[in-house]
């Protein structure tokens, strides 16, 4: 791994440089941030397990016709996929009050919404990723009016297919965080899903009892985070059920 360039590390992934020129080869770390990284952790598997729930959901995606960077599963923390320019705004999908959505407007958690609503925030650490209006995306050049327009009909898309994948396995999406990229193919430009989804991008409930199979376990300190994480996993069919007692990881299914 020392051996390749490494073009950019966040705070849950690393990016190097592809085997060929237009791709990267994206690595999924095992580690955990939350409140702009002021809280940290190592959590062992749990990059594995982000890459093949990501893979897979953006597998399915593209067979839909959704245009992600994806391009194939490497090994179980790698993928390859296209180079993309990353649009500094994250777009941030909720059909049920949580998080910040809950706590800004006074509506208790849990609450189903009238509709589906789509936010926008400035990809800014040093500014704690701020919530922004479309007139503040469009005034400072982030993205085209055009470029928003195929975010949000991207994102509610999405929505509508995980919405669905996840309430078939006993899941329901309450909100998701996705980014896009402008993928440059000779003359044309076009806007592509990037980055992950994952447990770590998106709060996800068992329909029955509420239970949080996603990054607010560490978010709260409940425990457990790697537990429900291989909960996604094996109802995605993705994870071997029997494989998850007496071991320190994951075993996925290939």
């Amino acid at each position: 791994m020392s051996r390749r360039r490494r073009v950019y590390e966040g705070k849950a992934k690393v990016l190097y440089e592809g085997p060929e020129p237009g791709t990267l080869i994206q690595h999924f770390k095992d580690d955990m941030t939350a409140f702009d990284a002021q809280k940290r952790a190592v959590v062992e598997g749990k990059g594995v397990l982000n890459n093949r729930i990501s893979e897979y959901v953006f597998a399915r995606l593209g067979d839909i016709g959704v245009p992600t960077h994806f391009i194939r599963s490497l090994n179980m923390r790698e993928q390859l996929i296209r180079e993309v320019e990353i649009i500094p705004v994250e777009v941030v999908v909720r059909n049920v009050a949580a998080g910040s959505l809950a706590t800004r407007l006074g509506i208790e958690e849990g609450t189903l919404l009238p509709r589906s609503i789509i936010e926008f925030y400035y990809k800014s650490d040093a500014l704690h990723d701020p919530m922004v209006s479309e007139e503040h995306i469009t005034a400072f050049g982030w993205a085209t009016p055009q470029e928003i327009d195929d975010m949000m009909a991207l994102g509610l898309r999405i929505n509508d297919f995980l919405t669905g994948l996840f309430i078939g396995v006993g899941i329901r999406l309450v909100d998701f965080k996705v980014e896009f990229g402008r993928l440059y193919e000779g003359e044309m430009v076009r806007v592509v899903l990037a980055d992950e989804i994952s447990p770590d991008s998106c709060r996800l409930w068992d329909v029955r009892t509420s239970e949080k199979l996603d990054k607010d376990r560490f978010r709260r300190d409940m425990g457990g985070l790697i537990e429900a994480y291989q909960e996604v996993a094996r109802r995605l069919g993705i994870l071997f059920e029997n494989d998850t007692k007496g071991r320190s990881g994951p075993t996925l299914v290939k």
